[in-house]
């Protein structure tokens, strides 16, 4: 039985996209009969603190559906502040270094970046001729982070820079989320062996029930209320006149939508909080349209969004440019409205009537997802790579 472990500075019980990548990932090669081993920090994502039923623990050790999970101490906090950030992410490093002295590591090893930091650590301390390296790659930064306005080019981004060009040339193989990111790895490392690993949702589909109202449009959003998503101005952009617009989830601009929701009583906007995956699953297939968007249109994000909503069949309206809105337009998905326009997108939110979110644009989207968006078969492509 192969060996292989996986480095991650996310997994569940933590959520969001990242945890869930990692986690099908696991459970698909252990179901290949890979022996699997995942090594990630004490859970403590979103919130920037460690979970109950692990705090005060400099390790913890279990098993998972088969999976050996080695769980390592970390400075956690989701600060603002980029000193407390990098100290987190160093402090996550310094237990890596540890845990590999201590303990043997599989030939196999597959690497998550970002955090630069934390991959930069792996590729040095664990490339060897008898080992394969995989850098996982989910998002480019520093560019990601200078687009969204994280960093400033100066001497701490080319430093960045020269820690990707370093994390890149060192691995055996790349995996990458979009071809953007495999392009640009390929332009820094030309000869680099890559592979298009998309973040392909693996959940059981229930009997879920949808009936057409003739009221406005229902559209929802579900995620991480971030800056990069941009749902606080969102709520302020969007016209109303024709649409209802739902909220799900948790972050940053939490509060900031609560307040102007409170401020704005007369428009039709609600804020459901944050639920499970489950839930959220039952609870997304009863409105019309989801949203996707992205204050800003951020080179190689593909939002892993579009996969599970495909899944289950909910048309898409996306708002973020790049990768994604080629891939709602190739595969029928549902509209696209350009990057940063809001104008434009209420242009579209008008034309769209209402009557097409019927039941056979939704099994047309699923068809697609059970033929393009399959996890199973993107996993036995790259079971004949590790």
């Amino acid at each position: 039985m192969k060996e292989v472990m996986i480095i991650t500075s996310y997994f569940p019980p933590e959520t969001g996209a990242a945890s869930n990548r990692i986690f099908h990932l696991a459970e698909g090669l252990q179901k290949r009969k890979f022996n699997v081993s995942v090594v990630t920090p004490l859970p403590n994502y979103p919130t920037g603190k460690i979970f109950d039923g692990y705090k005060g623990r400099f390790s913890h050790k279990s098993t998972e559906k088969g999976i050996s999970v080695h769980r390592l101490w970390i400075y956690a906090s989701n600060s603002k502040n980029k000193i407390l950030r990098l100290i987190a992410m160093l402090s996550y490093s310094f237990s890596l270094v540890w845990f590999f002295i201590r303990n043997a590591i599989p030939k196999t090893a597959i690497v998550q970046s970002p955090p630069l930091l934390v991959a930069f650590t792996c590729m040095l301390c664990l490339k060897s001729k008898k080992r394969k390296l995989v850098l996982n790659v989910s998002d480019l930064w520093p560019i990601a982070g200078l687009e969204l306005g994280a960093f400033k080019k100066g001497w701490s981004y080319r430093l960045l820079e020269k820690i990707e060009r370093f994390n890149y040339k060192r691995a055996d193989l790349v995996l990458g989320q979009s071809h953007e990111i495999l392009s640009h790895v390929q332009s820094i490392a030309p000869q680099k062996d890559t592979y298009l690993y998309r973040n392909y949702p693996d959940f059981e589909i229930g009997d879920y029930e949808y009936a057409i109202t003739e009221k406005r449009i229902k559209i929802v959003y579900a995620g991480l209320l971030g800056i990069a998503q941009g749902i606080y101005k969102l709520c302020q952009e969007l016209d109303y006149e024709k649409i209802e617009f739902h909220i799900y989830g948790s972050g940053a601009e939490q509060f900031k939508i609560e307040s102007f929701i409170k401020e704005n009583a007369e428009l039709p906007i609600v804020y459901h909080g944050h639920i499970s995956r489950s839930e959220l699953h039952t609870e997304l297939v009863k409105y019309d349209l989801t949203i996707i968007p992205l204050l800003k249109r951020i080179y190689g994000s593909v939002p892993s969004k579009i996969f599970e909503y495909a899944k289950l069949g909910l048309p898409m309206l996306y708002f973020g440019g790049g990768e994604g809105e080629d891939i709602i337009r190739k595969h029928h998905l549902g509209w696209v409205a350009e990057a940063g326009n809001y104008n434009h997108l209420n242009e579209v939110l008008s034309s769209i009537d209402k009557s097409v979110f019927e039941k056979e644009m939704r099994n047309n989207i699923q068809d697609v997802a059970k033929k393009e968006f399959d996890l199973n078969t993107q996993l036995s492509k790259l079971e004949h790579k590790l």
